[in-house]
C-alpha cells in the first residue's frame, strides 16, 4: 500500500477488524483478524490462523472495497513465506557455444524458462561453484520464497530437467550460512 491508503486505513482499524471478522464469520471461517500493525511494506493484518486462500480472498475483497482506498495502491495480498534451500547438480560450469562461466544471470533465465520452476521466486541470486577444479561440472545453490508446508519446494525435490544436452537434477538443501563453498575449496 501507498502511504496515503495506510494512513487512511489504520485511522479506522478497529471498525475494519470488526467487518472483516463479519465477513469471514458469513464465509463459515475459523480465521479471525486479531489486529493490524503498518510496516514499510503495507499494512500486516495478523489472523489467530493461518489462512486458506479463501480466507485471504475474502480479507483482501474486503480491503479493496474500503472506502478510504485507493485500489490503485494495492499490491496482491500474501501468506507469510520462508525460504527453502536447493541445488541444481548435473549442470556444466562453462556455457554451450560459449565457453564462458555460467552466471547468476544465466541460471535466472534458465530457472526462468524451464516448467517445473513455474511460481517459483528467487529469494536472493544463485551461487555458482565449479565442482573441482579440474572438473567441467558446477553446483548452483538457489534459494527461493516457499509456504510453511514447503509444498513449492517438495514438487522440486529430485526432479530432472534439460539445459542444452545436459540433464539436470534439483535436490533439497540445507540452509548454507556464509560463503558457499564445496568440500574441494
Amino acid at each position: 500500500m501507498n502511504e496515503e491508503n495506510k494512513k487512511n486505513f489504520i485511522e479506522k482499524s478497529s471498525t475494519y477488524i470488526i467487518n472483516m471478522n463479519r465477513a469471514l464469520k458469513n464465509i463459515k471461517s475459523e480465521v479471525m483478524v486479531n489486529f493490524m500493525q503498518v510496516e514499510t511494506s503495507g499494512i500486516v493484518i495478523v489472523t489467530n490462523k493461518v489462512t486458506s486462500f479463501l480466507d485471504l480472498q475474502t480479507i483482501k475483497n474486503y480491503v479493496k472495497n474500503a472506502n478510504c482506498i485507493n485500489t490503485n495502491g494495492i499490491k496482491v495480498p500474501r501468506l507469510p513465506q520462508s525460504k527453502s534451500y536447493l541445488k541444481i547438480i548435473g549442470i556444466p560450469y562453462l556455457q554451450e557455444n560459449i565457453n564462458n562461466p555460467l552466471t547468476s544471470n544465466v541460471v535466472k533465465d534458465i530457472i526462468k524458462n524451464n516448467h517445473i520452476f513455474n511460481n517459483i521466486i528467487l529469494a536472493s541470486r544463485p551461487h555458482i561453484i565449479k565442482i573441482s577444479p579440474k572438473s567441467d561440472m558446477a553446483i548452483i545453490w538457489v534459494d527461493i520464497w516457499n509456504v510453511q508446508s514447503r509444498s513449492k519446494v517438495k514438487g522440486l525435490i529430485n526432479r530432472c530437467f534439460n539445459v542444452g544436452s545436459y540433464i539436470t537434477t534439483v535436490k533439497d538443501a540445507n540452509m548454507n550460512l556464509g560463503i558457499f563453498q564445496c568440500k574441494n575449496c
